[in-house]
């Protein structure tokens, strides 16, 4: 056995045997379980703020992200930054150019839909994304599906894994109650282009519609709920478990939904205008 995998089968928590006994009888030097958990704080409090800066600019890359952190003190190279982005899927906003990169051929990508389209009433549009979400020692995803007309959030599920099984489960609690968009707008992520995903939108002759690759503004406003559930919810709590993430986050989106004035609703609330548009 490698001693990576080893070191996975100690347990800090168990009371019955030291930390040194279990190094011991794994033949592990305990210096680089200490050495393993520094390392893995660091990667915490680098993820911290680098989500930190890309909910102020989202434009910013990862060469400019890795300036930000050296202004900060941080000298981590490009490499580390990049492999800590795409953990925290996390992808620069930049203008659309001719030639883009090819999406995973494994997967359909659709054309997007809404370019000039008008929005007048509910359930025309909805859209999906994930962001991150940092705890005082972690991290987990959150998927949110919105209805672009009134803002209102439908579902919302959180995870450890950006395994495509919890964006299922969120879409499947959007169309409960009778209710489906015209069209369904999501990025070209891997989740969302999925067979089993996609399938649940045809099987609803729901149309599909995706962003053109790091074109976040695409879904717009989607970007624009994570910066409020951000700046109001998360950047002034210390979460210490994903089950305290997930009753303070339940908290906050029924404020959004039942509570929350919106300007560009007229300072309509997002519940009022969905469920009485």
């Amino acid at each position: 056995m490698e001693i990576k995998e080893r070191q996975t089968l100690i347990n800090r928590d168990y009371q019955g045997v030291s930390i040194r006994r279990q190094c011991a009888l794994l033949n592990i030097n305990r210096s680089n379980i200490y050495y393993e958990e520094r390392n893995d704080n660091y990667n915490l409090e680098l993820m911290k703020l680098l989500d930190e800066e890309y909910t102020r600019h989202p434009s910013k890359g990862v060469i400019k992200m890795t300036k930000y952190l050296e202004d900060l003190g941080h000298w981590v190279n490009v490499k580390r930054v990049r492999r800590l982005l795409r953990t925290m899927g996390l992808m620069a906003i930049y203008p659309k150019k001719k030639r883009m990169s090819q999406a995973n051929p494994a997967n359909k990508i659709y054309p997007y839909l809404l370019k000039g389209y008008v929005i007048d009433k509910p359930n025309q549009v909805w859209s999906v994304d994930i962001t991150y979400i940092r705890l005082l020692q972690g991290f987990v995803y959150l998927v949110a599906i919105i209805d672009w007309y009134s803002r209102y959030v439908l579902s919302w599920k959180l995870s450890n894994t950006m395994d495509v099984s919890f964006c299922i489960e969120a879409l499947q609690d959007a169309l409960m109650y009778e209710r489906k968009p015209e069209i369904f707008n999501s990025d070209q992520g891997s989740q969302f282009t999925s067979e089993a995903f996609i399938n649940i939108l045809k099987s609803n002759n729901i149309k599909i519609s995706m962003d053109g690759r790091g074109r976040a503004f695409d879904n717009i406003f989607v970007e624009r709920l994570w910066r409020s559930v951000k700046y109001e919810e998360v950047y002034l709590h210390e979460y210490s478990s994903a089950k305290e993430a997930k009753e303070k986050l339940k908290t906050y989106f029924e404020y959004y939904n039942y509570e929350r004035h919106h300007q560009s609703l007229k300072y309509k609330k997002p519940a009022e205008v969905y469920l009485m548009g």
